[in-house]
């Protein structure tokens, strides 16, 4: 449900005796998306869907190079939209 309203899935601690299941509200407020170049508004609006992108994922969507990709992908881990997740080819990318 959370990906259906646009936001981030929830978090689930386990405790020993309790979970607890914490929800955040989406950073991707109109203002902010005003500020996104519409490449990253397809790598956001393609993350809402699926939940996670790679690089080269968003190579394909993008149609744009490796560097060029990772630029953008970058840019928004840097405006704390996205978090990296994975070490190496298991790179991926989620919202944050």
């Amino acid at each position: 449900m959370c990906r259906e309203w646009g936001l981030t899935e929830p978090d689930f601690e386990f405790t020993g005796t309790s979970m607890v299941i914490t929800l955040r509200k989406s950073k991707l407020t109109e203002d902010i998306l005003k500020e996104l170049s519409e490449r990253q508004k397809e790598i956001i609006e393609y993350i809402k869907k699926s939940g996670k992108i790679n690089r080269s994922k968003a190579m394909e969507i993008l149609k744009t190079s490796k560097d060029t990709a990772y630029r953008e992908l970058n840019n928004l881990i840097n405006k704390g939209l996205l978090r990296r997740k994975g070490i190496g080819k298991n790179v991926y990318y989620i919202l944050s």
